[in-house]
């Protein structure tokens, strides 16, 4: 049996402030009501629908802004992280979003959350790999994490060897 609620707050895969959604009984009695992300849906609940809608059109426009700021702070941007590897060149274990969220936040000074990071497996391998990032209001954006091996150099880093002056 479903039970019609209006949510107070944003709810991921559910809906948006302000929207009226049909949930399971358990699933509103158990979680939304109590964390205060919705309310039973009657006629004093539907008047607040209106303001909340609002509220919520101005949050997505601040949103909008900030998330399009931090992606262009993405642009082109790329961590570094050193693993171990085997003589074979394999690497031991493998580097999560967890890792590539800490990766930004070191090297990048940019503060974003977990779930932003779209990765769907563990990277295994050494080299460049492309990690989107899905900020709110379906912007999104991307970065490079490079992986190498313990005690390798950065090309980016090496300085060119002066040549020598034919005097």
């Amino acid at each position: 049996m479903a039970i019609k609620l209006l949510l107070i707050e944003d709810v991921e895969s559910l809906g948006r402030k302000g929207s009226i959604v049909s949930v399971r009984t358990g699933y509103a009695r158990n979680f939304l009501v109590p964390q205060k992300l919705a309310m039973i849906a009657d006629k004093n609940t539907l008047r607040m629908k209106e303001r909340l809608q609002e509220e919520r059109e101005k949050q997505a426009a601040i949103d909008l802004k900030d998330s399009e700021a931090v992606a262009k702070n993405f642009e082109n941007k790329t961590v570094n992280i050193f693993v171990k590897v085997d003589h074979d060149g394999h690497m031991y274990g493998s580097v999560s979003s967890a890792d590539v969220l800490h990766l930004i936040q070191d090297q990048l000074n940019l503060v974003i959350e977990k779930r932003s990071i779209n990765m769907k497996h563990h990277i295994k391998a050494i080299g460049t790999h492309k990690i989107e990032i899905k900020l709110k209001e379906g912007v999104t954006s991307s970065v490079n994490v490079r992986i190498l091996p313990e005690g390798a150099v950065i090309e980016d880093e090496v300085a060119p060897a002066e040549q020598p002056s034919e005097a």
